[in-house]
């Protein structure tokens, strides 16, 4: 039976491995501190957190997430731990909560490692703090206990860090909080949250929406393109009633949830895995139960990866401490008593790595037979290109839920990969790194080849962009300041789909960043004023793209502030960056464009291994999306968004 801990109550752990189960609000930093008999801190190396997640016994997430699920090993902890305290910290990002008093009260639960719950308890009571320490693990008299602490700290993690007597408490609060801002940099965001009624709703300040000509759309979810953003209410324009936005739900649509999944293939055998099914994921249309149901296999696979690695940590940690014991007694260092306890030490690490090993497989094989089924059912939007549905492409008169960027795989699946699904409209750009990275493949590439890659994967990008929206509903920009991309660029200008030649020159970056940061200035000053009908009629109402190839040539100081303006405010209006740039080569303007950066994906025009789940943080390889070799997909699906833009219907 589980225990509903109140602050200050105890349990007795009926077992030592355990995991620490953390669900909040909002995302938040989970780490562990270690502490002796007299619950002392003896140093750094006593505290887990996302920058060192793995101790002895103890391992903790990498970076800032809404939920968290902590491994413990108290058998593995050294024999000076007497004490497990558990930390919870808001991160420092910009327009987030900076107190606990803001968000949902977090929800901490000690649990089996079948999940089965064995204490719990709920933080209430919080306010101003902005760091806690959640409860703590405690050995008393040879047996483990849990007790709930829930002691808030106004002062943030350095206070809560320097309460445990830890030495240089604010440098390491500020380390961890640095560690958790480049883990936010490079993790997928969750699908987002859905509202009330199930559906999804335009950008706010798109101005197809401020104008009042959206339209209902299928659609709920957080989703990785890089931790995630509430969808946007949409303006009211001045015929809508007073007192609130448009309802674009459907009016006989009553549910508060979608409907559940469709009837699933019969049950599986006992013994046996159950067939699996696409579109087996809750949502109103079959787009969003696909959807829904590669975030599920995301997941799963993120989740299944860990369990393995952590086994195996612990059979490895475990034949350690064997033979520590073992090479501590001087009579079994010599003889064949210490060879045949390393041997039985080895082998029963042998042994849980392979049941672990069998476990993953196992698992392995079941995702695969559902990406097997999924993989041809899915919706070009969410389709490789060399998936058959484009072949009879049509262009939609709907925005898809989300849009496919990509693959992702983990060392131990690399021959399964999982989608790479970004929310549509874009909430955040996207950067195609041409520079050389540490991977294998960048290693292999030369750098004009790598450069010509990224401008390549732009245009593919911008490609399927184009074809998943409605005709003239989405319009690219292009600035290349040298026209060195000109071939690469080749398929969008024949096709004629491109806002406008692609600029060059000094005159030309000035011309198109002035011409976008005007929409987005006009677009903002009519939404706070409520005059979304007053836009100019010279103002393209469709959701705009810049890409923008090897920046920052071409660049001087106020073209790069425009630039930085777009990214920062051009989303949420409709307006979207994608950079095609080395890092190296922008190094001169210093820290200067640090925001810049971590405001956009980054993505690789190689494999590269930079991506991290939000769930438990692995470094997942990103594998960009590529036209089969001879396959003319690309020129064929232009051509009919083309022709739509030019009837203005499919």
């Amino acid at each position: 039976m589980t225990a509903e801990l109140v602050r200050g109550q105890n349990h007795t752990l009926p077992q030592t491995r355990l995991e620490i189960r953390v669900s909040a609000g909002a995302p938040v930093v989970a780490g562990a501190t270690l502490g002796d008999d007299r619950g002392t801190v003896r140093g750094v190396e006593w505290i887990a957190h996302p920058g060192s997640p793995q101790l002895p016994g103890l391992e903790v997430s990498r970076q800032a997430a809404a939920e968290h699920r902590l491994a413990v090993d108290l058998d593995a902890l050294p024999e000076a731990v007497h004490r497990v305290t558990v930390l919870l910290a808001l991160p420092l990002e910009a327009g987030g909560p900076n107190r606990f008093g803001a968000v949902a009260s977090p929800f901490v639960a000690v649990t089996g490692l079948d999940g089965t719950e064995i204490a719990t308890f709920t933080l209430t009571g919080l306010d101003t703090e902005s760091a806690v320490a959640a409860l703590e693990l405690y050995r008393r008299q040879g047996a483990w206990k849990v007790r709930a602490v829930g002691q808030g700290y106004a002062g943030g993690l350095a206070a809560m860090l320097a309460d445990q007597g830890v030495t240089g408490a604010a440098d390491l609060a500020r380390s961890i909080q640095e560690a958790v801002a480049r883990g936010l940099d490079r993790s997928v965001a969750p699908p987002p949250p859905r509202t009330p009624e199930g559906e999804r709703v335009r950008h706010a300040g798109s101005p197809a929406s401020a104008q009042g000509a959206g339209r209902p759309q299928a659609g709920p979810l957080p989703g990785p393109d890089e931790p995630a953003a509430p969808a946007a209410t949409p303006v009211a324009p001045a015929s809508a009633p007073a007192g609130g936005p448009i309802d674009y739900a459907h009016p006989r649509r009553q549910a508060a949830a979608p409907p559940p999944p469709p009837p699933a293939a019969p049950p599986a055998q006992p013994g046996r895995p159950a067939t699996p099914v696409a579109g087996d994921a809750t949502g109103w249309s079959m787009d969003e139960r696909l959807y829904n149901q590669v975030w599920g296999m995301f997941e799963d696979l993120a989740r299944t990866a860990a369990a393995y690695r952590s086994a195996v940590d612990f059979a490895e940690s475990r034949m350690d401490q064997e033979l520590e014991r073992t090479l501590s007694d001087p009579r079994s260092r010599i003889g064949g008593a210490g060879d045949l306890a390393r041997e039985q030490a080895r082998a029963k690490r042998d042994e849980l790595t392979g049941r672990a090993r069998e476990a993953l497989d196992r698992d392995l094989a079941q995702l695969a037979a559902e990406a097997a089924v999924v993989e041809p059912a899915l919706p070009a939007a969410y389709a490789g290109w060399d998936n058959p549905v484009w072949h009879g492409y049509r262009v939609p008169m709907e925005i898809p839920m989300a849009l496919r960027i990509g693959d992702l795989h983990l060392p131990e699946s690399t021959g399964m990969s999982i989608p790479l699904l970004v929310r549509l409209p874009l909430e955040r750009g996207m950067w195609i790194d041409s520079g050389r990275t540490a991977s294998e493949a960048a290693a292999l590439t030369d750098s004009d080849q790598l450069r010509r890659l990224a401008m390549e994967s732009a245009v593919l990008h911008a490609a399927r962009m184009l074809a998943v929206y409605p005709p003239n509903e989405f319009s690219v920009h292009v600035i290349d300041p040298a026209g060195s991309a000109a071939a690469a660029l080749a398929p969008l200008v024949g096709a004629g789909v491109l806002a406008g030649p692609p600029a060059s020159g000094p005159g030309g970056v000035s011309s198109v960043l002035a011409q976008l940061t005007r929409r987005v200035d006009l677009v903002q000053m009519a939404i706070r004023a409520g005059a979304a009908d007053s836009l100019p009629s010279d103002l393209d109402p469709a959701e705009q793209l810049l890409i923008v190839n090897d920046f920052p040539h071409g660049f001087d100081d106020r073209a790069v502030t425009q630039l930085r303006y777009l990214a920062d405010e051009g989303p949420s209006v409709g307006v979207h960056l994608m950079m095609v740039a080395d890092r190296e080569d922008a190094s001169a303007y210093g820290p200067v464009l640090d925001p810049l950066w971590r405001s956009l994906l980054r993505v690789t025009p190689v494999a590269d291994d930079h991506l991290a789940d939000p769930w438990v943080g692995h470094a997942w390889t990103y594998e960009p999306l590529r036209t089969p070799a001879g396959s003319r997909v690309l020129e064929q699906v232009l051509e009919r968004v083309a022709a739509a833009r030019r009837t203005g219907h499919r």
